[in-house]
Parts: C-alpha cells; structure tokens; sequence
C-alpha cells in the first residue's frame, strides 16, 4: 500500500476550495443576500462578455487584502464594467470594478482597489 502523506500546502490548498465552495453554496441564506442592493449603474463597460465562474471566485477568495491590484487582474481578467469611484476612508479613493457571476447572473463581485493596491471586495445582488 501506499501511504503518501499529504502536504501542508495541498492540505491548506484544498480546506481553503471546500471553504470558498461552502460559502458559495450558503451565499442565498445570509440576510445581505436576500435584501437588494443599490443596483448602482455602471460608468464605464469594460468586457460586456466578462462573468466570474466559480474557481475564478474560490482563487480571489484566497488573495488577501494589500496585494497588487495585478495579481488579483491575473485571476478575475478585465471587468465587466467600472462602477464610480468612492471614498472608503479619509484621503484614499476607491476604484470599483464589476463582475457578475457565472453560475448567478443576478449577483454580482465588486472589487476594490486604491490605485494599485486590493482593498477588497462585496457581493451585490441586482
């Protein structure tokens, strides 16, 4: 037989996909989710035919906050559209690009950055 010990990584690797997968799955049963949103126009389209699929989602959802504006881009590609700039906190603008979900058209990612740094992100239904 063989007994092939698992690696911390492929162990944190796939505990992080079960996580992001769970929460997919149990998105509808959380209270922001059943209220709707502004359903805030965009300014700018950017990809008309952009949708963020699911493993695109699971891989943003392991990229922290700080890290280049790049690496993120490298996952989820261009937006759909670019929604207006806001201020989040004092003296720092956010860009805020727009992405609908492949497998639910109707909710849609919104990430955030300050110039090229990742800020964040939220989860708009329509």
């Amino acid at each position: 037989m063989d007994h092939t010990p698992i690696l911390p990584k492929q162990l944190m690797a796939g505990g992080t996909l079960l996580l992001a997968l769970g929460l997919l799955l149990d998105l509808q049963t959380l209270p922001s989710f059943n209220q709707k949103s502004s359903d805030e126009p965009c300014q700018t389209v950017v990809q008309s035919q952009a949708r963020l699929s699911r493993a695109q989602l699971a891989q943003l959802l392991t990229v922290p906050e700080g890290n280049r504006k790049q690496r993120v881009r490298a996952i989820v590609k261009d937006p759909f559209c670019k929604l207006a700039d806001l201020q989040v906190r004092a003296g720092a603008v956010a860009q805020r690009e727009a992405y609908p979900l492949e497998f639910d058209p109707e909710t849609w990612l919104v990430v955030l950055y300050e110039g090229e740094q990742y800020v964040g992100y939220r989860f708009d239904v329509r």
